[in-house]
């Protein structure tokens, strides 16, 4: 995953809030809850948080 994918939100049926990542041509890659996927985001390190450690 070279560019950031965007996410669209769903709803499942009991309720949950729900990412769906979609390819180039429109296709479901990944779906999966909001609180996985925030919870997969806060433990990522952001490239400008690597520059400023490395300095």
């Amino acid at each position: 995953m070279a560019s950031t994918r965007k996410r669209t939100t769903h709803r499942s049926s009991s309720g949950k809030k729900l990412y769906a990542v979609r390819d180039s041509k429109g296709r479901f890659v990944d779906i999966q809850t909001y609180e996985r996927a925030h919870r997969a985001d806060l433990k990522k390190t952001s490239t400008a948080e690597k520059q400023r450690k490395k300095k």
